[in-house]
């Protein structure tokens, strides 16, 4: 294993076609809900498998606490609060974004999202999900505006197993044992969507993950078969509450309580279908020349069997509980070493990391990025990263480089050396005063460069007038309005 810098002579130099590019991400899987970061209950051995055969990023971050703004930061390589999706239901992924979808189109790629939106609603004709309803056309932003070619996709949240329904006698918000055969159910509330807005109501029985890559798998075996480097992004739901595992899952956890088999199982089920898509591009002869990129969202949910191990806090906090998650890559033809990084690597990585493997110029993003590209990284010519990474939600910021992090809950700030200290329990900040003030002035210049951007100061501002949001600054307490139902 190498730590920091990459082995050297890991990464084929061999001239290769575009790479296909596939995106997955768990939905509050916690930094130690896996097998390949220690979890001795989870079985997870496909992406155990990758970590043994690819990057393992022992400091990867979602770009936020919360699920829609991690998902905005994947799309456009930037922070988003540049862009008004400060947290879940919170913003649209703005129509002005330039996002990975549009740039890899322009390069010949067919473009698909399979799973969970959460950039906005999917439907303005009747209600569905969290914002969905007839009428609401501001926030009406499916995937099709943003460069996608095919979706199969829900606004937000459903449940694991047998994602449209829910029991009707014995409903918990947190999961349930599965329905049995004959027993009374409802409809949860949340459909599926086609990338032409029709309600897709065929196969939707049965493990949530399983649903979404009986879609995904198609579209990638479309793409192999017209020779057409595909994107495939896949957001699964798992393990995100009400977590419900099928039988086989449940099963394998008899052991456990019902509120971690559910989740476990969950996780399993996911890990599952992992292999599955991954046996399919090894069949089909392009697995060499795809690179495979796994992350959750943010860590694991308040109430949750999930561990963020030794790291502070869970989801809806910037310490390192809340943004640290599992993070892997895989992409054989290139990387021919599996290695393990401590280098810290942000979820707005991915578009930069892309346009540079790609030869896209930047001139084709003409926003400010926050992302860098890891390109370097995997060549072997990046041992540490040469910017640091600002983060920003409702009543908190963060900014951290290679070894300190600032950080602030309601205007109260703390600096902690990560490298010594990665559980945060001593502040530093009077023993480091220089580094403080220094990351201080820099977290607030950060904030600032969001908020113009956030107002429309970097291009037209259609959409931030139809939204008609007002700008929270993250460095001031949290305002009591803000809904994180997910």
């Amino acid at each position: 294993m190498i730590f920091g810098l990459a082995m050297v002579g890991s990464f084929s130099a061999v001239a290769q076609s575009k790479p296909n590019i596939i995106l997955l991400m768990a939905d509050d899987l916690g930094w130690a809900d896996t097998g390949f970061n220690g979890n001795k209950i989870i079985k997870t051995p496909n992406l155990d498998k990758m970590a043994k055969e690819g990057v393992r990023f022992n400091r990867f971050y979602s770009a936020s606490a919360e699920c829609s703004p991690t998902r905005a930061s994947v799309l456009t390589g930037r922070n988003p609060f540049r862009i008004g999706v400060y947290e879940a239901n919170s913003g649209i992924l703005r129509p002005e974004e330039i996002t990975l979808p549009e740039l890899l189109k322009g390069e010949g790629y067919t473009t698909g999202l399979f799973g969970k939106w959460h950039l906005g609603t999917l439907t303005h004709k009747e209600k569905d999900a969290n914002r969905g309803k007839p009428g609401n056309l501001k926030e009406f932003n499916p995937p099709i505006m943003h460069g996608y070619d095919c979706a199969f996709v829900t606004e937000s949240k459903v449940p694991t197993y047998d994602p449209m329904k829910k029991p009707r006698d014995r409903f918990d918000k947190e999961g349930w044992d599965y329905l049995k055969e004959n027993e009374p159910f409802e409809p949860f509330g949340t459909a599926y969507w086609d990338i032409n807005g029709n309600k897709v109501t065929d196969n939707l029985d049965g493990d949530d993950s399983r649903v979404i890559m009986d879609r995904a798998i198609p579209f990638v075996e479309q793409a192999i078969m017209n020779s057409t480097p595909f994107l495939a992004v896949i957001w699964f739901h798992s393990p995100h509450m009400p977590c419900v595992a099928g039988p086989k899952y449940q099963e394998m956890y008899k052991g456990q309580d019902s509120k971690m088999r559910n989740y476990a199982g969950s996780i399993t089920a996911l890990d599952e279908q992992v292999g599955r898509l991954r046996e399919i591009l090894k069949d089909r002869g392009v697995d060499s020349n795809t690179m495979i990129w796994f992350c959750s969202d943010n860590g694991p949910e308040d109430g949750s069997p999930g561990s963020a191990g030794i790291f502070r806090e869970r989801k809806h906090s910037l310490h390192e509980g809340g943004v640290r998650v599992p993070g892997l890559l895989v992409w054989p033809q290139k990387i021919t070493h599996p290695y393990v990084t401590d280098m810290p690597c942000v979820t707005s990585d991915y578009l930069p990391t892309i346009m540079e493997v790609l030869k896209i110029k930047k001139s084709k993003v003409s926003n400010q990025l926050d992302g860098i590209s890891l390109l370097p990284l995997l060549e072997g010519r990046m041992s540490a990263r040469p910017k640091p990474i600002g983060f920003c939600f409702p009543g908190q910021v963060s900014y951290c480089n290679n070894q300190y992090k600032l950080y602030a809950r309601d205007g109260v700030y703390e600096l902690y050396d990560i490298l010594k200290d990665p559980e945060e329990k001593k502040d530093i900040q009077l023993e480091k005063s220089y580094i403080f003030k220094h990351f201080k002035k820099n977290i607030n210049q950060f904030v600032l460069s969001c908020k113009l951007s956030f107002e429309g100061k970097e291009n037209e501002k259609a959409s931030y007038e139809r939204l008609n949001q007002k700008w929270i600054d993250p460095t001031l307490p949290k305002p009591r309005q803000i809904k994180t139902s997910e």
